[in-house]
This record gives C-alpha cells, sequence and structure tokens, in this order.
C-alpha cells in the first residue's frame, strides 16, 4: 500500500488564524476588475431572468420565503415532520401534533404563497390549527381550543390531514422512495442527477450492511439504464462513507481499511464498470484527511482501469479547501486518473462551531462568516478550473453572483464545467442561466429513499439556505433591490476582513474573564502522537507519592505499589499514606496560613487560581499519560478530565473576585451603612474519589481556596500519583504551600483521622452514599462548632425515551452515557425506560453499537472502554452479571480483555427499577420496556429509590420531558442529549435525596457553603449626619 502519512499534514492547517486564511484568499485576486463587473451585471440579469422565470421558484425556495425557520411554525413543522415520520403509535402522535400545531398561527400562512406545496401543507396544518375562524376563546387558549376542535373532527381525521402536508414535502424534496421511481422522474423532467440515497451514518455492522447494498443496487441500476452515456453526460451516484462503517474515524483508522475501504472499492467497481460518476461526498472536518487517504488509494486501483469517473465533494467553508484541490491535481497527476470534483459551500456550518466551542479547539476549521465562504468558493473555482484536464469541475451553488463568477472563469480559461443544484431549489436561477448562456450543464442532486430519512436531511438543507442572510431566502423576493441581493464577496471581506463579530474563538467563548479549556483533537495524527509519547516516557519510570506538608515530602507509612488496572503487571508507582504527626503538622500550618489567605481577597485570590489552571494546560500531556495508566481513564476521558479541572481554576477565580470583594451593600434607613461579605470559614477538607481523580479533586481544593480557606486534601487510595503530581504544580504556581496539604491513605485511617480532627471547619466529600453517612456521623457526634458537610454522592440514573425519539440520537447518547469512562461515572446512565412499541428496533441498535466498541488499553488512541478501577469493582460487577443471568435476562454482552481489571459492558433487561437495591457502578445498563399510559408507576418506582442526580429524556414532546422531570426529582435533567460529561459553568452539577446536598458544583451558588456571611451595620449619624441625605 502506497504510504499515506502524507495527508495527515493537511491537518496543519485545520484551525489557522481566520484574518490570516482571509488575507491569503484577498491577495489570490479570483476576479480581475474587469470580470467582477461584468459578473455583477449577469449576476443582475440572472436574479431579473428567474424572477421573470414561468417556473418560478422550487419548492423549497417557496417554503423558505413563507416559513421562515425563525417563526414558530417553522420549527412546529419541522419538529412535527420528522417525529411523525418516526412515530409508530397514534396515541402519542395526536400528542405530538397538539402540542406543536397548538402553538402556531397557521392561518396567516394560508395562500400565503403561490407554490402548491406550501398551501397544501399550510391546509393540513390549519384542518389542526384554525378549522374555523376562531372566537376569542380560541385567541387566549389554543391548545384547548385544539383539543375541542379534535373532539368535533376527530384524531383521524387530524392525523390524516397532517400526514397529507408531510406526503407531500416528502414528494418535493425526494426525486423518489426507489432508485427506479427516480430515475423514472429524472427523465420525465429531463434532468441529469447525482442520485443520493438518504440516511443518517452507520451506528452498527448491519446499517453499514444495509447502505452497501442500497448503494450497490442504485449503482447497478443507474448504470444499466445509462446506456453508455459516461460520467460527464448520465446520471451519477453520491456516496456517503459515514453510512458504510459505524466507526468512520481518524482513531479508527485500521477498521477503516480492513472494513470500510474494502467495501467503497467493490461500490467503485460497479460504478467504473458502467462507466457512470461515483461521488465521495464531504462530511466534517475531522474526516477530512482520512477520505482523502481512501481517494488516494482508489486512484492507484488497479480493477478501476482507465474509469475517469471517481471524484468527491470539497467544502469552501473550511479553511484547507484550497490545499486540498492543489493536493488532488498533484494525485491525479501522478496516477493519471482524471477526477470529477464537486465544489460546495459546505453543510455542517453550525455543528462545526459547536464542536470546535466544545472541545475547546484553538479556532474553528470552518469561516466564521457567509461572505468569506463565498470568497474562498471563488479562489478554490479559479483553482479547481486551472486544474483542468486533471480535475473536472462541478459547482453546486445556488447564489447568481457565484454561478456568474465560475461561467466567467470557466470561458476565460476555455475550460469546460458543469453547474450543480438540490433538488427541488434552484430551478429559477439555473433557467435564467440556461437562457443567459445559451444553454448549460446542469446535475440535480437528487435525494432517494423513503421519507423517514427524509428530515435530517431537510433540516441541514434548510439551516444552511433559510438564514435570512441567505441569497436563496432573498433570490425571487420582489420587494428586494436586485442590485441588494447580488453581492460581491471581495467588496463585503475587503470592508469587513476580520472574523464573525459575534462568534468569538473557541477559547474565548466564555468572554474576558475565563478562557475555554483547550482541548487536544485525536482526529487530528500530531496530538495522538503528542499522547503516545507521553504515555511512552511514563513507561520509563516511576512515580512516587507521599504525604506533602508546607511543600515538603514526608516519609509516611512503608511504600505501597500503585498497580496500572489495565495490566497487574504493570507498577505505575509507589504511595505511603500520611501517619497522625503529619496530619497534625497539616492543620497546624493551614491555620496558621488562612487568615492572610482569607484577607488577601477575591482577586488577589483568583490571580493564584488562574496560574493553578494554566499550569494544568501546560502539563496537559503527562497528566493524560497518568490518568491513562494509574486511573485507566482512555485518552478522550483524560482530555476531558485536564480541561475540567482548568475550568474549575478559572471559573472559581471569576467567582471569587464577583463574591468575596467590598461585601454587598444593602439597602436600608438614612443615617447608616449596612453591608454584607462572605469570608473564609478556616480548614477545609477535601476527599475526592478515584474516578475523577484529577477534576474532583481539582474542583474541591479550587472552590475552598477560592472562598479564602486552607485545604487538606485526600485523594482516593487507588489514585494518589496524580494527586499528587497537581499538588506540586499548584505550589509551582504560586500557591502557598501551607495552605494545600496532600494527605494520601485509605479511608478507615486517614479519611477517619481527617473527618474526626479539631480542627476542621468543613468537609468537602465525593464519593459512596454509605461512606457520606458515615461521615455525617462523625461530624454529628463533635462537641465543637456544627460544620458544613458538602457531599455529592452516587445516583440510579435513568434515561426516558418515548415512541417520538430519534432512533440515532437514542443509540449514541445511550452508548456514552452507559459505558463511557467504563461506566464509572455517578452521572453515568443505569436505567433505560423504552416504550414497548419502538423497545426492540433500538435494543438492536443497541446491540450493533455495543459491538462496534473497543474495549482495550486506554493509552490506545482507538480504545472507547478501558478497564474499572480494581479487582473489588470487578468482582462487584461480576457477581451483578450473575444474578442477571439468574433473575433477569442478559441481552448483549461483549467480551472483556483477560489480563487487567477489564469489564466489557453488557446490557440486561430487568423487571422494573426496584431490581436494583443500589447503583452498580460499572459499564451495566438495564432495559425496563414500559407501556405509555403506566408512565407514572413506573417512573415512580424510579423516584422512590431517593437518589436524584442526573435523569435523561429522548423526546419530541415537551409536554413528556415536563411530566417526566416532574415525576422523577433530578439535580442535572438532560433532554436529548447524552447525560453525562457536565460542563463547568454551563452545566452545574450535583444531586439531591440520597445523591448529595448540594451546592453545585461548577455553579454559581458553588462557594457559599465553603464561607461564612458576616453583616456590618454602622451608624453614620453618630458622626454628625449622613452627608448623602445633607447633600440632597
Amino acid at each position: 500500500m502506497t504510504d499515506l502519512a502524507h495527508w495527515d499534514s493537511l491537518d496543519n492547517g485545520k484551525y489557522r488564524d481566520e484574518t490570516a486564511v482571509i488575507a491569503d484568499l484577498l491577495a489570490a485576486k479570483p476576479l480581475s476588475s474587469e470580470d467582477r463587473a461584468a459578473v455583477r451585471a449577469e449576476a443582475e440579469a440572472l436574479v431579473r431572468g428567474a424572477r421573470r422565470s414561468v417556473r418560478k421558484q422550487g419548492v423549497v425556495e417557496s417554503f423558505l420565503q413563507e416559513f421562515s425557520l425563525g417563526t414558530r411554525e417553522g420549527l412546529a413543522l419541522m419538529c412535527l415532520a420528522e417525529a411523525l415520520l418516526r412515530t409508530p403509535d397514534d396515541d402519542t402522535r395526536d400528542k405530538l401534533i397538539a402540542e406543536k400545531i397548538g402553538s402556531a398561527d397557521w392561518a396567516s400562512h394560508l395562500g400565503g404563497s403561490d407554490s402548491l406545496f406550501v398551501n397544501a401543507s399550510t391546509w393540513g396544518l390549519m384542518l389542526t390549527g384554525k378549522i374555523v375562524e376562531p372566537d376569542d376563546e380560541a385567541k387566549n387558549d389554543l391548545p384547548g381550543f385544539i383539543k375541542k376542535l379534535a373532539g368535533r373532527v376527530g384524531e383521524p381525521v387530524i392525523r390524516a390531514a397532517v400526514g397529507q402536508a408531510i406526503r407531500i414535502m416528502g414528494e418535493q424534496f425526494v426525486l423518489g422512495r426507489t432508485i427506479e421511481a427516480a430515475i423514472k422522474r429524472a427523465a420525465n423532467e429531463d434532468t441529469m442527477c447525482s442520485f443520493d440515497m438518504l440516511g443518517e451514518g452507520a451506528r452498527t455492522a448491519a446499517d453499514a450492511e444495509r447502505y452497501e447494498k442500497a448503494y450497490a443496487d442504485a449503482i447497478q441500476t443507474v448504470g444499466k439504464l445509462s446506456k453508455g452515456a459516461g460520467p460527464e453526460a448520465g446520471h451519477g451516484v453520491s456516496v456517503k462513507l459515514s453510512a458504510l462503517c459505524p466507526r468512520y474515524e481518524a482513531t479508527h483508522e485500521d477498521r477503516v481499511w480492513e472494513e470500510l475501504y474494502p467495501r467503497t472499492l467493490r461500490l467503485a467497481l460497479i460504478a467504473a464498470r458502467h462507466n457512470i460518476n461515483f461521488t465521495i461526498d464531504a462530511e466534517e472536518a475531522d474526516r477530512l484527511a482520512l477520505s482523502l487517504k481512501l481517494l488516494d488509494r482508489l486512484c492507484r486501483e488497479p480493477e478501476l482501469g482507465q474509469w475517469t469517473g471517481l471524484g468527491l465533494a470539497v467544502q469552501a467553508y473550511q479553511k484547507r479547501c484550497g490545499e486540498v484541490i492543489a493536493r488532488l491535481k498533484t494525485l491525479s497527476e501522478e496516477t493519471g486518473r482524471r477526477l470529477m470534483v464537486r465544489l460546495v459551500k459546505g453543510a455542517y456550518w453550525d455543528s462545526e462551531i459547536k464542536r470546535a466551542q466544545v472541545a475547546g479547539r484553538p479556532d474553528y476549521p470552518v469561516y466564521t462568516t457567509k461572505p468569506a465562504t463565498d470568497l474562498s468558493y471563488l479562489v478554490c473555482a479559479k483553482a479547481l478550473i486551472e486544474a483542468a484536464p486533471h480535475l473536472y469541475a462541478q459547482f453546486a451553488t445556488h447564489n447568481a453572483h457565484t454561478l456568474a463568477a465560475v461561467v466567467r472563469m470557466a470561458k476565460n480559461a476555455g475550460v469546460r464545467i458543469e453547474h450543480q443544484r438540490l433538488h427541488g431549489m434552484g430551478e429559477a436561477l439555473y433557467k435564467a442561466a440556461d437562457d443567459l448562456y445559451d444553454g448549460i450543464t446542469l446535475r440535480a442532486y437528487a435525494p432517494v429513499g423513503g421519507h423517514e430519512d427524509l428530515l435530517p436531511y431537510l433540516v441541514r438543507r434548510l439551516l444552511e439556505n433559510g438564514a435570512n442572510t441567505s441569497f436563496v431566502h432573498a433570490l425571487l423576493d420582489e420587494r428586494v433591490p436586485v442590485e441588494k441581493v447580488v453581492t460581491d464577496p471581495i467588496d463585503t471581506v475587503e470592508a469587513h476582513p476580520e472574523r464573525h463579530a459575534k462568534i468569538p474563538t473557541p477559547i474565548e467563548v466564555y468572554g474576558p474573564r475565563r478562557k475555554n479549556s483547550a482541548g487536544l483533537d485525536l482526529s487530528v495524527k500530531a496530538d495522538r502522537e503528542r499522547l503516545e509519547t507521553a504515555v511512552a516516557a511514563l513507561d520509563g519510570v516511576t512515580l512516587s507519592a507521599g504525604p506533602l506538608v508546607g511543600g515538603k515530602v514526608t516519609a509516611g507509612g512503608p511504600p505501597l505499589a500503585v498497580v496500572a488496572p489495565a495490566d497487574e503487571h504493570k507498577t505505575v508507582g509507589a504511595v505511603s499514606e500520611a501517619q497522625i504527626p503529619q496530619i497534625d503538622e497539616a492543620f497546624r500550618l493551614a491555620r496558621a496560613s488562612q487568615p492572610a489567605w482569607d484577607q488577601a481577597g477575591g482577586p488577589a485570590r483568583a490571580k493564584v487560581l488562574r496560574a493553578m489552571a494554566d499550569a494544568l494546560e501546560s502539563n496537559i500531556d503527562r497528566l493524560i499519560a497518568i490518568l491513562a495508566r494509574e486511573a485507566g481513564k482512555t485518552l478522550s476521558d483524560g482530555v476531558a478530565e485536564v480541561r475540567e479541572a482548568v475550568d474549575f481554576c478559572r471559573y472559581y477565580a471569576a467567582l471569587a473576585e464577583d463574591q468575596f470583594g467590598a461585601g454587598e451593600v444593602l439597602k436600608g434607613p438614612v443615617g447608616e451603612t449596612n453591608t454584607l461579605r462572605l469570608a473564609g470559614r478556616g480548614v477545609f477538607v477535601c476527599i475526592s474519589p478515584w474516578n475523577f481523580p484529577l477534576a474532583i479533586f481539582t474542583g474541591q481544593i479550587a472552590a475552598a481556596l477560592a472562598a479564602g480557606n486552607a485545604v487538606l486534601a485526600k485523594p482516593a487510595e487507588q489514585t494518589p500519583l496524580i494527586a499528587f503530581e497537581a499538588v506540586k504544580l499548584y505550589h509551582a504556581a504560586g500557591l502557598d504551600s501551607r495552605l494545600l496539604a496532600l494527605l494520601p491513605g485509605r479511608g478507615e485511617t486517614v479519611g477517619a483521622a481527617l473527618t474526626s480532627h479539631e480542627g476542621l471547619d468543613g468537609v468537602a466529600f465525593t464519593g459512596g452514599t454509605d461512606t457520606a453517612w458515615r461521615i455525617n456521623q462523625t461530624l454529628a457526634q463533635r462537641q465543637g462548632p456544627i460544620v458544613p458537610f458538602i457531599a455529592e454522592t452516587g445516583g440510579l440514573n435513568g434515561m426516558f425515551v418515548d415512541t417520538t425519539a430519534q432512533r440515532e440520537q437514542v443509540i449514541d447518547d445511550v452508548i456514552v452515557s452507559a459505558f463511557g469512562s467504563a461506566g464509572q461515572r455517578c452521572s453515568a446512565l443505569r436505567l433505560l425506560f423504552l416504550p414497548e412499541d419502538t423497545a426492540e428496533h433500538i435494543i438492536d441498535g443497541l446491540k450493533g453499537a455495543m459491538d462496534a466498541l473497543v474495549v482495550g488499553d486506554p493509552a490506545l488512541a482507538v480504545t472507547d472502554v478501558g478497564p474499572v478501577i480494581d479487582a473489588e469493582a470487578k468482582d462487584a460487577l461480576e457477581k451483578h452479571h450473575v444474578r442477571l443471568k439468574k433473575e433477569a435476562k442478559v441481552l448483549h454482552a461483549l467480551a472483556a480483555p483477560a489480563d487487567g481489571t477489564f469489564f466489557a459492558p453488557v446490557l440486561a433487561e430487568i423487571p422494573a427499577a426496584d431490581f436494583l437495591e443500589r447503583e452498580v457502578f460499572g459499564p451495566i445498563l438495564h432495559v425496563v420496556r414500559y407501556k405509555p399510559e403506566h408512565l407514572n408507576e413506573v417512573a415512580g418506582a424510579l423516584a422512590a429509590r431517593r437518589y436524584g442526580l442526573t435523569l435523561g429524556i429522548h423526546s419530541r414532546i415537551e409536554s413528556f420531558a415536563a411530566d417526566v422531570q416532574r415525576l422523577v426529582p433530578a439535580g442535572n435533567a438532560y433532554v436529548n442529549r447524552s447525560m453525562t460529561g457536565a460542563v463547568v459553568g454551563v452545566q452545574p452539577f450535583g444531586g439531591e435525596g440520597l445523591s448529595g446536598t448540594g451546592p453545585k458544583a461548577g455553579g454559581p451558588h458553588a462557594l457559599l457553603r465553603f464561607a461564612v456571611e458576616r453583616a456590618t451595620s454602622v451608624n453614620i449619624t453618630a458622626q454628625g449626619g449622613d452627608p448623602a441625605l445633607l447633600n440632597l
């Protein structure tokens, strides 16, 4: 196999500074000044022509003009249609219809558009919205009005009406349910197409096989009917690689070669045999280098002969687009294979922006403004045309200026090009272009498939084109002057060459006072290699930890080996346990140094906390390596953990500045001043767990320090090494070493000595409920001041799914929530409640998605599930597994590696929530099937366990989500998303009932129980009067 590693260097430019990239684009000057004037004139002529066009506009344009996505109607329609297509039971469909339709004003849209589609859709919705002119009661209580209406005409009529609207929508957007029907319709409409088989990415091996068969059948059918027209003149097929492999990810490259490449080659061979265009669709930025490696290998396949139909789509919104085109030209020259390249603007913009923000990337892989993308398109179009004959250019756009520009460039270069539009869009524009340019080569990108697969595709297209800034939105709107519709992106970008003012870089997303924590990108080879190097360096040394008091390591008990959970033969280091004299000394030093720290005030403490955060960030590689070896954390979990620790330091720094300043002045009578201020309590004992041995350890310490306390920290006995490393970093960052002591050891010895010590002023604890009870009893028996006990304990966390939920999303979120971190999160999903109607389908998907998981060495980037923490944890899980086999039903279980303390994911079905007496801490997911009418009893059984940590809900019905939240009290509820990985300052974390005391970690009230409140009242009339009053 040719060396493909050179494609990885594409990632060097993935997050380039936007201003620098834009400067390069402007310097490229894609059009001369004469050409720019000509292009503007032609583009304006195209807009006028489109507005005159008999066929007027496509269905999507009508929809966009009629239902702007900003309106409740537009969103309700999307939400309703998507969910109805997936909802099998009439009862739930009716609830959904009543809720979504009852919240929108449909009548104002009826007759507002001359497109049959929009009117038909509105009419379908009108049947539920307003069948008669509503009276005052209807205006004031639309949901109530809907109920009465439904009672009169009957739910089936309403269901049928909305169903009809959705069918009309489906027919307009999808060329046909089957490839045969689509080809027939394309022939009637005299359209050349690139057919796209609808459906989201594969979640399971079975999904991938099904999609391969669908693609193979489509290519075969298109090929047979193409009658030798060739790739340029006949229909083609577009293929999404994510549909052909459940793990199409850079970290799973081996699997890509074993599974995805042979599949893609099989399809390409069919396309080559029939000599048709076969295009690899563009997907997320993280997959770009990987997709080009596949293409490179395909180009060199001797079996594909002289075929010139192989192609791919490239996205102009990606900063690397220009480099991709240059490399594709080189690839074609090297291999002698002409490639067909479709230039698109890009369809995943919003998710690329969100992903970069969530992951703490240095910048975005895409441009933040539309004009920058339009300019990039022109620069890349010029490069694509200049790469002829090696690359055959296909330009996909609905923008008149872009269209006129590529025609002008092609004419100047004497190169033949192809234009592309989406089926259901752009008809009027391209009819005008055909007239203006005396014929053009045009291909429609045409979805094929059942309506149930339509919506995700449709929503992407609507979001992409539906923004009010979009050209599509204004093209046929006579109220918008033609000159305004046609904008030259070169002018726009020259006037504003900077990034979007409202989209800060991912690092600045929380504003000027709190930097986002920087992450690593495991889809980038260089970042994976950094971590491999750090792990190798760690494996060459033996770490040690012991009591760290006053900044000095002192000898505690005899050293005990710390063994890697993934390999019992690997000793990571040694730890010695703190003894009573060291504990006493730590309390003495803490007590002596705390008053000055408290009096320094919040702003001074914030500086130290921010320095601690920076120290963690600077040492991220080594910290992740220690987490992988000592705690068995996967690399992605390690990245998330270091980032969370950084976030705690920075978030609490901002709270310290806000809440621990001069004090709050309280309003009162004249002649006196009244202030309330917060101060530190004294010395806090912080006891942290092994499952987040850096993040929770740091979060407790940072909160106590921010509030003006000194801290004695006891890490979990399984994970002292990472804690020792962190404390050394905090001291080096400028924290007075007397303010933070590390006292490693067991709970029954060191923990007991700390919590019963007369010198403590408060305890922060995260761990098991049993331990929390014991600490609470110890504190209650003290004959001194009553001190606060802040506890975060376990949970028996459930997720409730109804029949409107999207299957793929449920599968993704359940797998992450139940099996991420080997199920060793207090927030992890333990009980999945599935409605009987869809349970089987979801369970099948979960089994397949489990099979796609990699259980193994956590220090390898490919691993999804690492070991459980120790032999005791593994033993408890194995005992529970035996009970499940006897008393319940094990639906699926993965195999675990032989070495180390691995316990592989298990999926089991239990009769009811009360089968579990307590939390099972590991990768075991329990499914409970329920009938929707029994929701109250089913949810009540979970609530009766009296835990209240996290709760998941998957539904498109807001009232269902509200009902579940009312029935199952929980500190953190997550709707239509995974239920782990709370972000500091964004999702404050902590439970209620048996799950904890609050306040929530990483929330605005987190510091309050670490502090005392002090009120001061001064009578200023005693000094001779109130100057404020006398000066009125």
